[in-house]
């Protein structure tokens, strides 16, 4: 099984010990850590997100809505939703991955998976960022080009989104199990 994001079907076995504790069929309820749930919330918010953004994207693609609708849906949501992605690889990179290794050292490999994992992503934001800068100053100027940079914005998408849902995916297999099995530590 490839560690690539863009060709990994899941995650690789070796890092889906911690789901034989807690398999995805139980984690609703109390069974699963505050922050765990809350670690969902977010992931589940990013996936709306990426949802609404396809859905006005595939709106504008079939003729249904116009330019200036979909600039003034789209680019709120696509600012949103960069700002909070980004700020959250920050700070699982840079605070809860650490202390993940450190907790559970056995999956290390795992959680530098998911860091990989976050430069490929990153990637994806910064092309989403100047095609969507693109696009916001293509319908701000009237340029002749704006339906062009739409289009970039729109294939820009159409890139991340899948990246995106499988590093989503697989640090949940990692992440909530892990917080709940040490939910002293991760205490919201």
């Amino acid at each position: 099984m490839s560690d690539d994001l863009a060709t990994r079907p899941g995650l690789p076995e070796q890092y889906r010990y911690l789901l034989a504790d807690l398999p995805r069929d139980r984690w609703h309820g109390a069974e699963v850590a505050a922050m765990a749930r809350f670690w969902l919330q977010m992931h589940s918010g990013f996936r709306r997100e990426v949802a609404s953004m396809d859905a006005l994207t595939t709106q504008w693609r079939a003729g249904s809505l116009a330019l200036p609708d979909l600039h003034r849906r789209l680019i709120p949501t696509l600012q949103s939703f960069l700002q909070h992605l980004d700020g959250h690889h920050n700070i699982e990179t840079h605070h809860y991955f650490p202390t993940m290794r450190q907790v559970e050292p056995r999956i290390g490999a795992g959680i530098d998976l998911l860091d990989r994992d976050h430069d490929v992503i990153h990637g994806h934001l910064d092309a989403l960022f100047q095609t969507g800068l693109a696009f916001h100053q293509g319908v701000s100027g009237n340029a002749p080009t704006a339906s062009d940079a739409a289009a970039r914005l729109a294939d820009a998408l159409d890139q991340a989104g899948p990246s995106l849902g499988r590093h989503l995916e697989d640090e949940e297999d990692i992440v909530v199990p892990l917080i709940t099995r040490h939910a002293d530590v991760f205490k919201g």
